[in-house]
């Protein structure tokens, strides 16, 4: 695909990929995943490990052959069957999760490794700008094996960042810091990202960090690609029963459309139109869906409690239904705001919040894995 007018014209797209399948020996890792980024955007590929989404960045890099499909940068062809433009000939900048700092350089060397075309001085001066975007200025004479795993990630972004690139590839750059020094990093490198105007794509399994970072979010499962939207849209309106699992913990049952309706435990809930009458659906609950209220009665949305643990500005409460007909009644949990904790053995009212409540044809929702 030609670019249309000037050379220096926008792109339409920083990152296409097209139809993308691979193989390693039996495996299909991808399945015709097609995509495409769009410039200056923050995208995230989620998805449990071994879903194939790192596989796609390293193809999209060019350390891993294309076997079928095509790539495009910046709206043009980097590789298809017959061709690959290798890894330093696409223009992006590559960090990984261990940073691959070369331990023989100083930071400032290491930055300054991918501006070996450039004159001198204008290397010092791009090695000086971008060691003091991420915060490490004062630290271009020091060697890796001096900082913390912390500033030796923010070195790399810097590396990566220092030939200005048009893409961004980002393979779990976060995953081996600590919570906390994690979040900081993480809200660091984002600011800076954005400031650089580069499109980027990050590969993580945290589906907090995905929501936190991305414009956009591509969900990931076995080779494929099940739903692509926003924060909001991938939360609030999941494709499927996997997507709304994915983002977090979810209560399921299994049931039949009755009447445009599906009944469940804490009351009858809508089914899409599009669900015929008597198909097998699931209905999948966020545990803020379940909202208690102390003192419930028998019936339809009575609870005991079988478990309540405060996690800070929330809390988890563990329940089961009141009995009928000598029936055990599956677990639910439900998560309240605040502190909420009820003994053990106490009677609660169960309240459904149809909002956070996801009907889906039973077909589709294969467990999370």
């Amino acid at each position: 695909m030609a670019m249309n007018g000037s050379a220096h014209a926008r792109p339409a797209v920083a990152l296409g990929l097209e139809r993308v399948t691979h193989h390693y020996d039996k495996l299909r890792a991808l399945d015709a995943v097609t995509l495409a980024v769009e410039p200056s955007e923050m995208f995230c590929l989620v998805g449990p490990s071994g879903c194939g989404k790192s596989t796609l960045l390293r193809i999209a890099a060019g350390l891993e052959e294309l076997q079928q499909g095509r790539v495009l940068i910046a709206d043009q062809v980097v590789a298809d069957p017959g061709f690959s433009r290798p890894p330093e000939a696409r223009g992006v900048g590559l960090l990984f999760q261990d940073y691959a700092l070369f331990p023989h350089l100083s930071v400032g060397a290491n930055v300054a490794f991918g501006l070996v075309k450039r004159p001198a001085a204008v290397r010092r001066k791009r090695v000086a700008q971008v060691l003091e975007q991420v915060g490490m200025g004062a630290y271009a004479g020091a060697f890796p094996h001096m900082l913390s795993g912390g500033q030796q990630q923010r070195v790399a972004l810097a590396r990566a960042l220092a030939p200005e690139p048009r893409l961004l590839l980002l393979d779990e750059p976060f995953s081996g810091l600590d919570t906390q020094l994690r979040e900081q990093v993480r809200d660091d490198a984002l600011r800076v990202v954005k400031a650089s105007g580069a499109a980027t794509v990050l590969v993580t399994h945290e589906p907090e960090e995905a929501m936190f970072m991305a414009d956009r979010i591509a969900v990931m499962r076995a080779g494929r690609i099940e739903q692509v939207g926003s924060a909001a849209d991938v939360y609030d309106r999941p494709a499927n029963g996997f997507v709304a699992g994915f983002f977090s913990a979810v209560n399921r049952l299994a049931g039949r459309v009755s009447g445009g309706r599906v009944a469940t435990p804490f009351g009858p809930v809508a089914a899409p139109a599009a669900l015929r009458e008597g198909c097998s659906v699931e209905v999948v609950i966020r545990p803020e869906a379940l909202r208690l209220s102390l003192g419930g009665v028998g019936g339809q949305g009575g609870a005991r409690v079988t478990a309540a643990r405060v996690l800070g500005r929330s809390s988890l409460v563990d329940l089961r239904l009141e009995p009928h007909g000598g029936a055990v009644s599956p677990a639910f949990r439900s998560r309240m705001p605040g502190r909420f904790l009820p003994p053990v053995g106490s009677p609660v009212e169960v309240l459904l919040d149809p909002v956070q409540t996801f009907v889906f044809p039973a077909e589709s929702t294969t467990s999370q894995g």
